[in-house]
Parts: structure tokens; C-alpha cells; sequence
């Protein structure tokens, strides 16, 4: 999501434009933090080692024809701004910087100056199998329905050392050191998989950290997150930022948790390296992302660095709109829903939706479209997977259970970015997903104060664009699925087994033989009112609030350990290796 403030600032790629001054004090706290010689030799030295990239002032003034995202002008006052962002950036995210910052939070926590390795799976023993009778687990589930992956069953089902180690009609008489029998209400899933969750932490802890976004999480039925790399301070642009992002998590979590590397400007040398140490893929965006330290790629930067990530299989994830489109449409200030909409048209995700397709067809690199809202992209998606195009699509609960006509003037807690759009759009985003167009839904959990939503004004040009959702989005979109007649069989494909095959989560998403024993127990006909207050992200809310819906998630569990909301027990997952 487009997480930003509104003014008009230029508009030049802004989903509300320019930042509200709380914005920029965060990420210049953070960069004058280090001592100013520091920060001058980290701008002198930022591409030593690597040859040097063309400048992102040199290709946003090449005419060409191809660049649908390069801003409507490129005056002097544009460059001017350009770079006093990348400065920003190159400050915050400064790798020696953060080195430092390392060793100062190891320093007072006591923890051993060299990295250290992640915990065991919660769940694990010295021993890793029981002795004697092979027929007892450590955790044994019945019931009439387990959603396996040949749709539900009445299973029981086996778990040893954190893994589903069997699997076996009622009736077997599995053992366990602990067993649970569903109710008659209750249905066992595999754990959700939501792969686009913003926890902000460190840096903006105001807004989100893992400790509140984890245990949200858990209480949706979501056992595995993987956590997006920018609002955080630094941004997740370089090994340093990574290394110390993990810091913060390692003890704080309650389900497990990736992380997503960070493409900008400057930054391609260390892709490789980001990569090798586990990231599940790497997100850029196509306008401005709303914080200063982590500036937009350009469509020839976007394809730069596509070609890189072909080079070692790596997966690009992209929040595609194009500035230009929205350099011309109104305005977003005001209190009335529909004004803030009609400055985020559909055309600008159109626009650069296919720039993605394009330059992905071009370098044969692997892509991911965050966030879809605009219905109108559809076709040529379609179309791009019919050429076989590695390209995948994601979209949201808001997008699928929210309607445009429906929300209040001044009501921004339901503001994101792209917007919430007509009835008409979200039948045919029903229609995509249902068809397979669009593969799977995860949250975009994109939280912040309670302040910056601009709640005693109402204006939807100055709020912060972002909805928070974690702990809602099984609920949210079984409701709305149901009522369609669509199975929760699908619901779980797309919450669950399809976002974790591509990221490439080899042991999640399934309830099946040597899969993570990540489980929640789901009462699908149990109804709910939300109350904002009673959720556990960290700041109160949600354009759910007041909202009836079905379906509760009455236990979770993260490789066959129940999470008690009490002692943290996720563990800090890579690529390659869960």
C-alpha cells in the first residue's frame, strides 16, 4: 500500500502527496542520530565497490517513450526535491549507520556481538521423537472437519516435533500426549499465510510493533507473516537493516516471521546479498511510497533491477500506480469520500500494471502485483499469464468486502491507497478471483497513530492511507464468500496455500503430511460484532468497526504448540528454509 499523508506537494507520485511533518521528524530523528561526518562519508562512499548506476535524475531526463511513471515535470524545483529524498534515504539507510546501531542494541540487551542464529521451532525437542510406541504423538486432533487437501474429512491428525507427521480416517485411535476433539461447530485449517503486513518496528513503534501485530495475527488464524520493508526505520534495503529489523523481532514474536527486501534507487548491489541472507523477494514502488527513505524506482530502474532479480530467481513485488495519472486528477483534500477516489483513478493502476507486465515480458524476470483494486486491469492479466508470464496478483479484504457508496464523509480509517472503489468493481474482482485471474488475498495490514488519520478533521487528503485488518481478514472474507456460495475450501487456497507457494513457504499452507503443524481451529458459523478496542493490533482502529460478521478462529497453533498471547514462541523464518 501506498502508505503517505495527503497534500498536493507536487502530486508527483503521492497517494495523498506530500508528508505531514510527523513523518518527516521520524525519518530525520533516525538519520541525525548518527554524527554528520558519518553521514557525509556514507553519501561520498554509498557505491563503492560496485560500478556506478546511472543517477535517478539522469533517468527520470531521458525522453523515452516507454517510462509511463515519470512525473508531469522536470523542472529544477522537481530535481531539487528528488534529491533531497534520495539524501534522505542514503542517510537513514546508511549501512555503516546501522552497523552501528547494531552493536549499541546488542550492546544493551547483552546479547553476543556476532549474529546469531534464529531459535528452534517452538514445538522442538532434544530428543526430536518419543521413544517407544511409534503410534504416540505429542499432539493428536479429531474431527469431523479437517480441511485436508483433498477438501474437509473427518481425520485425525498426528503431530510430532512440530511437524504433520500423520494423517488418519476418525476412528484410528491416534495417541497423544495431548489431545483435542473438535466440536461439532469447529473445523480445523491449516494456518493462514499473509504475505504483505507492515509492522513498522524499529522506528515507527507508535504504529505498529511485533509484539501487536504477531498476537493479532494469531487471533485471525494467521501463523506465518512476512513483514514489508519500509515504514520501518531503516528500511529493509541493505543486510545491516535486515540484521538489525530481526534484532527487534527475535523475542517479540508470537507466529513466525519473514521479511521482504527493499528495491530503490542506489540500492541494486545489494540485492544479491539480501537475497543470500534469506529475503523472500524484494518490493519497489512506482510513485512515491509515502516515507522519504524509501524512494521510488522509475519504470528503467524497475526493468534494471528486474534483470538483476533474474539472475538468481528472485521475485520483485510492485505497488503499481502511476504518478503521472494522478499528476492529473483532482485533488484528494476534503471530507467527501468521493473526491479522494476520483484522485486515485483506476488509470493509474492500469497504466502501470502493464509497464510491470511489459518489463517483466522483457527481462523474464518473476512479478507480483500488490494490492489490486482496479477491476479494469484484469484482462490484461489474464492475458499476461496466457503468455506465460511468471506474474501473480494479490488482493485484499477491503477491496472484496467494501464499497465506496457506502463510506461516510470523513471516515478515513476506510482511506488506503488504491482506494476502495465502486459495487461494480468489487463484483468483478470477485469474478477475477473466482476465475483465477487474481491468485490469492493477504491484508496489507498498513496501521498507523490514531492522530495521523486525522480523525477530528476528517479529511481525506491529509490522513494517512492504510487499513488495519490483520486479525479480521478470514472473518471479513468468509462472510462476504459464503453469501456467494463459494466453499471454504477456496477461501483457505487463497488465504493460505497460494501466497505460501509463492513466496516460496515450502512447509506451509497445507494441512498435510510434513507440513508445519501451524493449525487454527475455526467455528465458521459463529458470528462476531468487531470492536476496535478488543483487537489486538496496537492502535484502536479499523472501517470495520460495528461490523456483524461469521466465522471466529477459537484456537491457533504454531508447529502443534498453542499460542497463549502470554510467551512469544515464533520463530524468524528465510527463504530456502521453512
Amino acid at each position: 500500500m501506498t502508505q503517505k499523508n495527503s497534500s498536493r506537494k507536487g502530486r508527483e507520485a503521492s497517494s495523498s502527496g506530500g508528508e505531514k511533518p510527523q513523518e518527516q521528524e521520524a525519518a530525520q530523528e533516525v538519520a541525525e542520530s548518527a554524527e554528520a561526518q558519518q553521514a557525509s562519508a556514507a553519501a561520498e562512499t554509498q557505491h563503492d565497490g560496485a560500478p556506478e548506476p546511472e543517477s535517478p535524475e539522469t533517468v527520470a531526463q531521458e525522453d523515452s517513450a516507454r517510462s509511463a511513471t515519470k512525473p508531469a515535470s522536470l523542472d529544477a524545483a522537481y530535481h531539487e526535491e528528488q534529491s533531497r529524498k534520495l539524501s534522505v534515504s542514503d542517510r537513514v539507510n546508511d549501512p555503516d549507520r546501522i552497523r552501528g546501531l547494531i552493536e549499541e542494541y546488542r550492546k544493551e540487551h547483552g546479547l553476543p556481538t556476532q549474529r546469531s542464529e534464529d531459535r528452534p521451532h517452538a514445538g522442538a525437542t532434544d530428543e526430536g521423537t518419543f521413544a517407544g510406541d511409534d503410534r504416540k504423538f505429542d499432539l493428536v486432533v479429531r474431527g469431523e472437519r479437517i480441511m485436508t487437501t483433498a477438501g474437509l474429512a473427518a481425520r485425525e491428525v498426528g503431530v510430532r516435533d512440530g511437524k504433520i507427521v500423520a494423517l488418519e480416517p476418525l476412528g484410528s485411535g491416534l495417541v497423544g500426549e495431548r489431545s483435542i476433539d473438535l466440536a461439532e461447530d469447529e473445523t480445523l485449517l491449516p494456518g493462514l499465510v499473509d504475505t504483505h503486513v507492515h509492522i513498522n518496528e524499529p522506528g515507527r513503534t507508535d504504529w505498529e510493533g511485533f509484539a501487536t501485530a504477531t498476537r493479532a495475527a494469531a487471533a485471525g488464524g494467521v501463523t506465518t507473516v512476512l513483514d514489508m520493508p519500509l515504514n520501518s526505520i531503516p528500511a529493509t534495503v541493505n543486510v545491516p537493516a535486515l540484521e538489525y529489523k530481526r534484532l527487534f523481532a527475535q523475542n517479540q514474536s508470537f507466529i513466525d516471521v519473514g521479511f521482504w527486501g527493499g528495491a530503490i534507487p542506489g540500492n541494486k548491489k545489494h540485492l544479491r546479498s539480501l537475497h543470500d541472507d534469506g529475503v523472500f523477494g524484494f518490493k519497489c514502488f512506482l510513485l512515491h511510497s509515502g516515507v522519504d527513505e524509501f524512494p521510488h524506482l522509475e519504470a528503467d530502474e524497475l526493468e534494471e533491477d528486474l534483470a538483476e532479480l533474474k539472475t538468481f530467481d528472485s521475485l520483485m513485488i510492485v505497488h503499481a500506480e502511476d504518478s503521472r495519472a494522478i499528476d492529473r486528477a483532482p485533488q484528494p483534500e476534503g471530507d467527501v469520500y468521493d473526491t479522494f477516489l476520483r484522485s486515485r483513478p483506476r488509470g493509474a493502476e492500469n497504466l502501470a500494471i502493464a509497464e510491470v507486465i511489459e518489463r517483466a515480458r522483457w527481462t523474464g524476470a518473476k512479478a507480483h502485483i500488490l494490492h489490486l483494486s482496479s477491476s479494469d486491469a484484469l484482462p490484461m492479466i489474464a492475458s499476461a499469464k496466457e503468455d506465460g508470464l511468471d506474474l501473480t496478483v494479490e488482493t485484499c479484504p477491503h477491496y472484496l468486502t467494501l464499497l465506496s457508496e457506502e463510506i461516510p464523509n470523513g471516515a478515513t480509517a476506510f482511506k488506503c491507497c488504491p482506494p476502495v472503489r465502486e459495487v461494480g468493481n468489487r463484483e468483478l474482482l470477485w469474478e477475477g478471483l473466482i476465475d483465477g485471474t487474481i491468485d490469492f488475498i493477504v491484508s496489507d495490514h498498513s496501521p498507523s497513530t490514531l492522530d495521523l488519520k486525522d480523525l477530528d478533521n476528517g479529511d481525506f487528503g491529509v490522513a494517512w492511507g492504510g487499513v488495519s485488518s490483520l486479525q479480521l481478514g478470514l472473518a471479513l472474507i468468509w462472510t462476504e464468500a459464503r453469501r456467494r456460495g463459494v466453499e471454504l475450501e477456496r477461501v483457505v487456497q487463497w488465504m493460505s496455500t497460494k501466497p505460501a507457494q509463492r513466496a516460496g513457504l515450502r512447509s506451509k499452507g497445507k494441512l498435510a503430511l510434513g507440513y508445519d503443524a501451524d493449525l487454527a481451529i475455526f467455528a465458521p458459523d459463529e458470528g462476531f460484532v468487531v470492536d476496535a478496542g478488543k483487537l489486538h493490533h496496537k492502535n484502536p482502529i479499523t472501517p470495520y468497526q460495528n461490523k456483524a460478521l461469521s466465522g471466529r478462529v477459537r484456537r491457533t497453533f504454531l508447529r502443534g504448540a498453542e499460542v497463549d498471547f502470554q510467551e512469544p514462541a515464533g520463530r524468524l523464518i528465510r527463504r530456502g528454509e521453512a
